[in-house]
């Protein structure tokens, strides 16, 4: 019975040391997570705050801001997005839909997209004209279906209506996707393509055809029509037609008009 005591004791001995010994280990690492977190969290942060903010993505998020808050609730379609331009250009903004597509690569299956694209000089630089890239459904591009806590304190903190140069959007891509990747991994499942760094930078960055621009007059069905009327709407203007005339009424015998039937069986006397 002694031995068998002795025996339980130093089991129990070897379970406190060996728990004291891993406990400190995950303790650390769980630790380490979470100052990971935080820190992605605040850098994206500093991003979306400070870096790259200039006079002109404020001029330009304020017009669309004004402009949309019209406009809550409403799908985020191709029209609504034309309609925002239009609005742009009445207020004076150089804006254009554009339209991109890849083909298929290593990891980054073909795909296509659309935003909105400003123009507008740099106030500190005005040779060099300045790209901004406006996105209406921004914050849903990062969006995967089951998130962790983390991950969804990220998007939470990504505007739905983003504006911004092109070297703060690649960063915010750069870091989204590495939390996503991390998030996904945590869950126990792998990364989509459509979550990779190199699609979603295709969406926004790839060489885009712009739609063509007519400035001018906007009619009642939202379309722009400017000088060249080759362009434009051909519900709203079109080629002048004259009106049809209606044929005179003919004599039952085939005859000519009954004035002129009149006419011929008078008598004119001339003094």
């Amino acid at each position: 019975m002694g031995s068998l005591e002795e025996d339980e004791l130093v089991q129990m001995v070897q379970d406190f040391i060996e728990s004291e010994s891993t406990s400190p280990t995950s303790s650390t690492s769980s630790n380490c997570h979470t100052l990971n977190h935080r820190t992605q969290y605040f850098i994206l942060q500093d991003i979306l705050r400070s870096d790259g903010d200039t006079a002109c993505e404020a001029k330009v998020l304020k017009c669309v801001l004004k402009h949309m808050r019209g406009r809550k609730g409403a799908e985020k379609t191709t029209s609504l997005s034309r309609w925002l331009v239009m609005r742009m250009k009445m207020d004076g903004l150089n804006a254009s839909i554009c339209h991109t597509s890849w083909a298929t690569s290593l990891g980054c299956p073909a795909g296509e997209y659309e935003y909105i694209e400003v123009i507008t000089e740099d106030d500190e630089n005005y040779a060099k004209p300045m790209r901004l890239i406006v996105d209406i459904d921004f914050r849903s591009q990062f969006e995967v279906a089951r998130p962790t806590q983390h991950y969804k304190e990220l998007t939470d903190s990504v505007p739905v209506i983003f504006v911004a140069i092109e070297s703060k959007l690649c960063k915010i891509i750069s870091l989204l996707c590495s939390a996503a990747k991390q998030c996904l991994r945590e869950k126990g499942l792998h990364v989509p393509p459509w979550r990779t760094t190199s699609y979603m930078q295709a969406k926004w960055l790839s060489v885009s055809p712009k739609e063509p621009s007519h400035a001018g007059y906007v009619g009642e069905k939202g379309d722009a029509i400017g000088d060249d009327h080759e362009h434009a709407d051909p519900d709203i203007i079109g080629n002048w037609v004259p009106p049809l005339l209606k044929p005179k009424k003919r004599d039952l015998d085939g005859g000519g008009s009954g004035l002129s039937s009149q006419l011929s069986n008078m008598s004119v006397n001339c003094c």
